[in-house]
């Protein structure tokens, strides 16, 4: 197996879309000798805020000395990105030995359903964590939770960002049904941090975490005002983030003790791609952000006003159809001067005239046109001093490959999936 037959390999799988249940992730687990039994995590999920949150907690427990795992998704650009080990991502000789081994668990699983990419992907993080001997791995949901592939770990502690609208087609269309879902992380015993603020949501937390007899621990003021550190990702959102991983921290000190100057070193440390990402191209600043849904959107509006105040620029904008792209196109659009709406490089791209229109509605002032190709967009913007990239992180990562930052070519397809069955069938 080479690795681009096991890339290959795994876009074949992208036909079985994505199940939502836990039974065919159990059976490929077994069959891969049950890696997940020799590690200790910490699953994250959440609406927002998931991936940073696991950046963060993974350079707090690096820094602290531990062998750290990471496993997030989607990849900005290279598949490799979703498993690392101590921030060193996942070789191409790993990806095609465990890929070959894979095909035999999905022989010997026989699972009644077709097992998908996600819980073969699921699986092989799992046995390349165990194989490295991960001290601890800093584990993210896929979507949702109560069925999400990775929810067959039994975590130290469990982590909810936030709870907002998104993925409502799969998750529910109320905050309390979304929060159902993301609650159903929430293990025995097994203490949740959270900074769910919005009442419903937080009911939610509070009467799954009583059943569960799960502790509890909600961030407030006081948490977000103790946060020691200037963070290097910007924005009052990440300190929330920061207050988050603080006090799982603090939770599982008993665990694995880490000293403040550590948390504090780790935090200003930490490394997080496509999160207001600042890139110098020329005397030009380009801000990269995946604000994908109206809540990220409000997020990078705010960072923009803080640190970059009245300074105009100009709004390269890609959506995908499936998320709100309205809300995030009122947001964003009073903010520009100019304003280039594009599609991504997805099947499930949204139209970017549509999105020129509601950016259109939102600010009549600014320019507004569309143009064919993320390429074209970034050379017709050459010459504006400052270009904000953003509406999904697939566009940003296709930003980042033509901008030449990165480049592993075709492997951002990956990303592509669709649901197969019924989220209840499972």
């Amino acid at each position: 197996m080479t690795y681009s037959g096991a890339i290959q390999f795994l876009r074949g799988l992208q036909m079985f879309g994505a199940n939502f249940g836990l039974e065919t992730a159990r059976r490929l687990a077994r069959a891969a000798g049950n890696p997940h039994e020799r590690l200790q995590f910490i699953h994250v999920a959440g609406t927002n805020g998931k991936g940073s949150t696991c950046a963060m907690l993974e350079s707090i427990y690096r820094t602290a000395g531990l062998r750290v795992g990471l496993y997030t998704s989607p990849h900005l650009v290279s598949f490799r990105e979703r498993m690392q080990v101590n921030r060193e991502l996942i070789s191409e000789a790993d990806v095609a030995r465990l890929v070959a081994d894979a095909r035999g668990w999905l022989e010997t699983a026989r699972t009644e359903a077709p097992a998908t990419f996600f819980e073969v992907v699921t699986v092989m993080a799992m046995r390349h964590f165990a194989e490295r001997q991960c001290d601890l791995v800093i584990w993210e949901t896929g979507l949702g939770g109560r069925l999400d592939a990775t929810n067959i770990v039994t975590p130290l502690a469990s982590v909810i960002t936030n709870v907002q609208f998104d993925h409502e087609k799969w998750l529910g269309d109320t905050l309390e049904k979304i929060a159902r879902e993301k609650a159903g992380i929430i293990k025995p015993r097994v203490p949740l941090v959270t900074a769910v603020d919005e009442a419903d949501a937080l009911a939610v937390m509070r009467e799954i975490s009583q059943q569960q007899l799960a502790p509890m621990h909600v961030i407030s003021g006081d948490d977000l005002a103790r946060v020691p550190v200037t963070l290097s990702l910007r924005g009052e959102h990440q300190r929330r983030n920061a207050a988050v991983a603080c006090r799982v921290v603090e939770v599982l000190r008993g665990v694995f003790p880490v000293q403040e100057e550590t948390i504090r070193r780790g935090l200003e440390l930490v490394e997080w791609p496509a999160r207001f990402q600042s890139v110098q191209r020329g005397s030009q600043t380009l801000l990269l952000d995946g604000a994908h849904n109206p809540a990220g959107a409000v997020a990078l509006a705010n960072v923009l006003q803080q640190h970059f105040g009245a300074q105009p620029h100009t709004l390269i904008l890609g959506v995908l159809d499936d998320k709100n792209w309205r809300g995030v196109c009122h947001t964003l659009a009073p903010l520009a001067r100019q304003i280039i709406t594009v599609p991504i490089a997805s099947p499930r791209s949204a139209d970017p005239a549509q999105l020129a229109s509601a950016c259109r509605e939102a600010n009549s002032v600014a320019q507004v046109r569309t143009m064919k190709t993320c390429a074209d967009a970034l050379e017709a913007t050459r010459a504006e001093p400052l270009v904000v990239i953003t509406g999904s992180l697939y566009f940003v990562g296709e930003a980042i490959e033509r901008l030449g930052l990165s480049s592993a070519p075709g492997e951002r397809a990956l990303n592509e999936w669709t649901q197969s069955v019924d989220s209840n069938a499972r």
